[in-house]
């Protein structure tokens, strides 16, 4: 599957470290300056540089990488909807009791694009199914 990158400024697009890897390396892109802190407790969204154009029946995610995860670090996982155009951000909370500092260009997280199940909600289904449970179909 392709999908079109919206640029916003990246320094560099989302890339596997293995063709097989299931997300994406994707970095930090400050436009306004080279670096970001993230104070101890603490959650910020991180601007990546790009858009994506999702097709529908999809979403993406940005998934923390481990070796972050590890120390405190994690990416929260807000879905990134196909209709959306801006620029997508990494939410980044630091659960660490350091502050963290990132550059620009440094990995922060993972893009993964997954499939979803577009559910119809409805009150009712038309079914006669009940509650009961253990023999209540009468069946021997």
């Amino acid at each position: 599957m392709k999908i079109k990158v919206i640029d916003f400024g990246y320094s560099k697009l989302p890339e596997r470290g293995h063709y097989n890897d299931a997300g994406a390396d994707v970095r930090v892109c400050m436009h306004d300056k080279n670096s970001i802190t993230i104070w101890p407790h603490t959650t910020e969204a991180i601007p990546l540089g790009y858009g994506l154009e999702i097709p529908d029946g999809y979403m993406a995610c940005v998934f923390p990488r481990s070796g972050l995860s590890k120390n405190g670090i994690v990416c929260e996982l807000p879905p990134i909807d196909s209709g959306y155009r801006g620029e997508i951000h990494a939410i980044v909370h630091n659960g660490s009791n350091v502050k963290q500092q990132f550059k620009n260009g440094e990995r922060i997280g993972q893009l993964v694009i997954l499939p979803v199940i577009m559910a119809d909600f409805v009150t009712d289904l038309g079914d006669d199914r009940g509650n009961g449970a253990f023999g209540s179909t009468g069946l021997k």
